[in-house]
């Protein structure tokens, strides 16, 4: 499974079908938080924010490539946000349990943003209009309830520490993504606000890295001189950054940074062994969690192949780094221990978003 069209044969013709049957709760509305390797059960007692927005943008993608009854798995997320998820000040609750009561009321920008992606992906699928004036809504309460006095967005209601680049990062896919749907400035606005705060305050310059974890003024929290860094999201802004300049976000330093970002990633987030992206390093380049987890792969997958400098070596590595996790029933191993043994425990849903997005950028739609 090392080439982009068994890949894709995989997305679209194992995993997708395999969750519309397994992974939607039809009974009760709702979406499994995983499924077990086994038996295909799910043992999780609660239901998340980020699951339900995740899968309606992975069901809209699957309605997109043709996948029957798609469609009605869109309808349903859409309609657990509007019927259980809204939050009386404003937003959307962060945890439901099984019956959809919500059982933590905390709004979190994270999962905020994955229902603007929801939103704007499911425009394909109910049309533009019914979902736009949600979108919109929804982008300007942000504006107001989660502005940070000190650049950027708080990280959640209440406010927490520390502060996150990861939040402002999938706010970024989400506003270029609703931007495309919708056009409405504001999106696009938002998005170059976005880019400039990553290129002036987030990416640092001395290492060519991107801290995880900031104070309150937005200083990387270091520990020995040094930050932690996951290359994952190293690849992930690196499709971000060429994503936005397409569609008209204006910074001159986004080539070179998205190339110093990869070779941060080159020199220090490839397993000598195993050819896959580990999980944390620090900026100096120390490994602190090898291993090799299922998301960092599918993120990898996109900037070796919109890199200016591709080279199909890197690609077919990144493509075989990620095929070591993936189960011909549609269903994979999160993870792989420094020792090369695949775990087995449950598949979360949650993954099935970076598989999504990993496998249609690169095979198209």
């Amino acid at each position: 499974m090392t080439d982009v069209p068994v890949l894709r044969a995989w997305l679209v013709e194992k995993s997708w079908p395999f969750w519309l049957a397994h992974g939607v709760d039809w009974r009760r509305g709702g979406f499994f938080e995983a499924l077990d390797l086994h038996d295909w059960r799910c043992a999780t007692p609660f239901r998340r924010l980020r699951v339900v927005a995740r899968q309606i943008y992975v069901f809209s993608e699957a309605h997109a490539a043709g996948l029957a009854g798609a469609e009605a798995a869109v309808r349903l997320g859409l309609a657990f946000l509007e019927n259980h998820a809204v939050h009386d000040e404003g937003g959307y609750a962060w945890r439901f349990d099984l019956e959809h009561r919500p059982i933590d009321l905390t709004r979190d920008l994270y999962d905020h943003a994955f229902v603007l992606l929801a939103l704007s992906s499911a425009a394909c699928v109910v049309g533009t209009e019914p979902v736009r004036a949600r979108a919109e809504a929804l982008m300007a309460w942000v504006d107001g309830a989660f502005a940070h006095p000190q650049g950027g967005y708080l990280e959640s209601l209440p406010p927490a520490l520390p502060r996150r680049q990861n939040p402002h990062m999938h706010l970024l896919e989400a506003l270029l993504a609703a931007y495309e749907v919708f056009g409405t400035q504001v999106f696009l606005d938002r998005a170059q606000a976005l880019t400039d705060l990553f290129a002036a305050r987030l990416f640092d310059e001395a290492s060519g890295a991107l801290p995880e974890y900031f104070d309150d003024t937005f200083a990387p929290l270091r520990q020995d001189g040094a930050f932690l860094v996951e290359p994952g999201h190293h690849c992930e802004w690196v499709w971000l950054l060429y994503r936005a300049q397409a569609l008209g976000v204006r910074h001159a330093r986004l080539p070179e940074i998205a190339g110093r970002l990869m070779d941060f990633v080159d020199r220090f987030g490839i397993d000598p062994i195993f050819g896959s992206l580990v999980d944390v390093v620090r900026s100096d380049g120390r490994v602190v969690e090898g291993g090799t987890r299922l998301w960092p792969q599918t993120e990898r997958l996109k900037a070796e192949f919109l890199r200016p400098d591709a080279t199909a070596a890197k690609q077919r590595e990144a493509m075989a780094a990620l095929a070591a996790l993936l189960r011909p029933d549609g269903l994979w191993h999160e993870r792989r221990g420094t020792d090369g043994v695949l775990h087995t425990g449950p598949a979360p849903a949650s993954s099935l978003y970076h598989l999504t997005a990993g496998i249609v950028t690169i095979a198209g739609k």
